[in-house]
């Protein structure tokens, strides 16, 4: 175990109170490391002077579950996008259970938290990206939009953009954002990932 400890790190055995009390939010499964945050960042006027034909956006609006946040940037960073976008209100941030539901996609996919959200699509379009999303009232499905230069999925809400065979009347939004992204590298890789 050692070996796997950083220089300036340190063991400690502990009890199962004292790993409670160290990570009251998440099951620790016996183990709880303690270290500084360590998140991709990235601000929004720099995402606008990044973006290029091959950026790929996911925003997320009203995802205050912080495990669907966290599955959220999981997919993403399987998914290569450039960032996740979300408002400062009504948004899930890093927390211990965003974290362990990321799987490591926190230090890789930069957040960009913005204050208004609206306003920020609208830079985007500006910029170039075509922003299109996920509602109930859809005329087209996810299928039917051209992925191929800069794009962003919207998503919170799920919707009736991903056409659904069977009863239910929507997907966890983590589900729902791994589908959309997934037709977007579809799209444009051929259906070959890199």
């Amino acid at each position: 175990v050692s070996s796997l400890i950083p220089a300036g790190g340190r063991v400690m055995t502990a009890d199962n109170r004292r790993l409670d009390g160290m990570a009251p939010d998440v099951p620790h499964q016996g183990i709880v490391a303690m270290a500084e945050e360590k998140q991709a960042q990235l601000e929004f006027d720099e995402l606008l002077d990044l973006i290029t034909d091959d950026t790929l956006i996911l925003i997320l609006d009203g995802v205050t579950d912080p495990r669907n946040f966290g599955a959220c940037l999981r997919v993403a960073d399987a998914a290569g996008v450039q960032c996740v976008l979300v408002p400062r209100d009504r948004s899930a941030h890093m927390s211990p259970a965003a974290l362990k539901a990321a799987a490591g996609a926190a230090e890789t996919v930069p957040v960009v938290t913005v204050t208004n959200l609206a306003a920020s699509i609208v830079e985007l379009r500006d910029a170039g990206v075509i922003v299109v999303g996920t509602a109930g009232e859809a005329t087209k499905s996810i299928y039917e939009f051209d992925q191929k230069k800069a794009f962003a999925w919207v998503l919170g809400a799920e919707g009736d953009a991903i056409p659904m065979a069977g009863a239910v009347e929507s997907l966890n939004v983590s589900v729902a954002s791994g589908i959309c992204l997934y037709e977007s590298v579809r799209q444009r890789t051929g259906g070959k990932l890199k």
